[in-house]
């Protein structure tokens, strides 16, 4: 699992900076994740419960909104609309790079955005709040009526908001106020999650339930216990990302591809990709790749390193059954390969030119309290692997073209 920069432009062409947290195994889940107000990608919450998923197998991507953190723009001129527009630009960003999204999160005003944003990204499959508010009015109160007689009176002022001063306009809270949020949730189709605890002091429970009542089913709540509205403590955010992947696996967003009965495996371009490749065998799938360095996006192994990845696991299970069988005490394997092309110096077929000679190295570490006699007798076995048979055996490949019309 690692973090890599993703950044993309706002609607004003301005730069928003992103992170994707990227899966160890391969995957097509995608998940957005919006963080609090005047928060950054970088807030606990946010990078605890994405990295957590990533762990779960998602792609997550977290960004900071125009003027926060490392974005481009003026805070002061942005408000709850363009919020909504940057969640919007970062689901076509990373539906370009990835996937599209399955899962819109958001947390505190974070998640009134997902909402809001929602009612317009209509193929999404879920929805899901922690300590969202279920109204715009709800940061209205946590100005003091000082500092709201001088946003009317002087059309801005600096505020005091968790410790960070932000400057304010007028338009921000009209903005505000012109949004309702909980309107026509009532006529979204997707599934949604509202998150929220009990004992959350800076946006009461009660805003879950009226988000919660406006939704159509299938919904479902979870408290989080004591957490507290920031989520700052590890094992909450943990919880949150072990319930969100539980409850989507119910729904998973792109449609499985079970070619089992017809072929052994298929593979399929992807749309707006050069050299990108999913590939599917029954209810499994991987991607490839190539790297960057010919153009590619190193979204996933290249094919020699597919052809060498079923080597050498094909190669470790075979000598793992036969030690089981012999009963030797092997506790782990590992199998490193290698592969170059020489040309041939000496062949039948010299007179058709130089020809290249592919040569796959093989290196094979076997470990546990094993004797040196046991070692070579799994060693032996090494070369009876069907997939090292397969490569060292005349192979033909038939070909056939399949047409628009099906023939």
């Amino acid at each position: 699992m690692k973090s890599q920069k993703f950044d993309f432009k706002n609607t004003s062409g301005e730069i928003l900076s992103g992170l994707l947290e990227t899966p160890n195994t391969p995957s097509k889940r995608v998940a957005l994740f919006a963080h609090c107000f005047t928060c950054s990608k970088q807030q606990l919450a946010a990078a605890r419960i994405s990295r957590n998923l990533a762990k779960r197998g998602f792609y997550v991507l977290r960004f900071d909104f125009t003027g926060i953190g490392n974005s481009e723009g003026d805070f002061s001129n942005s408000n709850f609309s363009s919020n909504v527009d940057d969640l919007i630009k970062a689901y076509e960003a990373v539906s370009e790079k990835i996937n599209k999204p399955e899962l819109l999160i958001g947390h505190s005003l974070g998640g009134a955005a997902v909402l809001m944003a929602s009612k317009k990204l209509t193929e999404i499959k879920g929805v899901v709040t922690i300590g969202a508010p279920s109204s715009m009015d709800h940061f209205l109160k946590h100005l003091s009526k000082d500092e709201l007689e001088a946003i009317e009176k002087d059309g801005l002022t600096q505020v005091n908001l968790s410790g960070r001063i932000m400057t304010i306009k007028n338009q921000f809270i009209k903005d505000l106020r012109d949004n309702n949020l909980l309107k026509d949730l009532n006529k979204t189709n997707y599934s949604s999650l509202i998150m929220h605890s009990p004992v959350d002091h800076i946006v009461n429970i009660d805003n879950a339930e009226k988000i919660y009542s406006s939704l159509n089913h299938p919904k479902s709540f979870v408290s989080l216990d004591k957490a507290d509205h920031l989520v700052s403590n590890y094992k909450d955010a943990e919880y949150i990302a072990e319930m969100i992947s539980a409850w989507s696996s119910r729904f998973n967003t792109q449609e499985e591809k079970d070619f089992s009965h017809h072929h052994d495996v298929v593979t399929i371009s992807r749309d707006k990709h050069k050299f990108t490749q999913d590939i599917y065998s029954g209810k499994h799938s991987l991607v490839a790749d190539e790297p960057l360095d010919i153009k590619g996006e190193d979204l996933g192994m290249n094919p020699y390193q597919l052809l060498l990845s079923a080597l050498g696991a094909c190669t470790s299970m075979t000598l793992r059954m036969y030690a089981d069988h012999k009963k030797i005490p092997l506790e782990g394997i590992e199998v490193q390969l290698s592969h170059r092309k020489d040309y041939v110096s000496d062949c039948e077929s010299c007179d058709q030119g130089e020809q290249k000679l592919d040569i796959i190295h093989k290196k094979i570490t076997l470990k546990g309290d094993l004797t040196e006699d046991q070692r070579i007798k799994i060693f032996n076995i090494a070369h009876k692997c069907p997939v090292n048979r397969t490569l060292l055996s005349e192979i033909k490949i038939s070909e056939e073209l399949i047409l628009p019309n099906g023939n």
